[in-house]
């Protein structure tokens, strides 16, 4: 296993070879296609919960922003190339605002929760469970990540190369159907589930079961409409100026699950 604090050096790694498989937002395949890396999208990671946000935009505790439209001039904290980044583009497109009506700041989430907690950002566009944590002590939603702004879905991407080894292949569909049974396992075992969270991301255990339900999710193949908010959201990149090549997200697309398959399906131990 190896450890990325957000998706675009994950990316990175699969393109090399360094990593064979790994989860990412809706962003770092759009990104990092635009850089002409080699991977795959093969298998969705699906929301359980799709009312629930797994990101969002904050602010402050006691910051006089209320609207989406109030951040034109304001510093936003952003993980570059990250889903975060698609959020804060379209939640800012839906008000008529681009990227050069706001000052967005690239920051790692670690940095970015430094820059949001000291105040030297107005707002931060930032995942569970910073988010999360973030609110609970204090801060504000401005923007949710949910639909039409936002997918509440991410990716699984694989090594191109490891893709067309037929031995590695196998072991990868394999691996993803073991993770898909863990998910399931998951979501019946709810304290288990927030105990493994609260270690993994080393944070408080109450803060865990705060954003538990972001990380219930199923493990489903890649869908016609889910290549289609890829496209939708690649084409924002280009036109905001983010990208500087046009992404054909069908071409890097590469199911390793059969058609239908649905790891909330699953049958596993109560």
């Amino acid at each position: 296993f190896a450890r990325f604090t957000y998706g675009p050096p994950l990316v990175q790694a699969a393109a090399s070879g360094d990593i064979d498989l790994g989860s990412v937002g809706d962003v770092p395949p759009i990104t990092g296609a635009a850089k002409e890396y080699g991977f795959k999208v093969v298998a969705v990671n699906r929301s359980l919960t799709p009312t629930q946000s797994s990101e969002n935009i904050i602010v402050p505790k006691g910051s006089k922003l209320k609207t989406l439209g109030d951040l034109k001039g304001k510093k936003l904290a952003v993980p570059q190339g990250s889903s975060a980044h698609g959020l804060a583009l379209n939640a800012l497109k839906s008000v008529g605002l681009t990227p050069k009506d706001v000052k967005l700041v690239f920051l790692d989430p670690a940095a970015g929760a430094t820059a949001f907690n000291t105040g030297k950002v107005d707002a931060w566009s930032i995942w569970n469970p910073q988010s999360a944590i973030a609110v609970k002590n204090g801060a504000r939603i401005l923007a949710k990540g949910l639909p039409p702004i936002d997918q509440t879905s991410s990716y699984y991407v694989a090594s191109e190369k490891s893709l067309n080894d037929k031995t590695k292949r196998a072991a990868l569909t394999d691996v993803l159907k073991r993770l898909a049974h863990e998910f399931a396992w998951a979501i019946k075992h709810e304290d288990k589930y927030a105990e493994a969270i609260s270690k993994e991301e080393g944070i408080p255990l109450a803060d865990a079961k705060t954003s538990l339900k972001a990380f219930e999710t199923r493990v489903t193949p890649v869908e016609k409409f889910d290549i289609a908010a890829e496209q939708k959201l690649a084409d924002a990149f280009l036109e905001a100026g983010q990208i500087t090549k046009k992404v054909d997200v069908s071409s890097i697309t590469d199911n390793l699950l059969p058609a239908g398959y649905d790891s909330s399906k699953l049958e596993v131990e109560s």
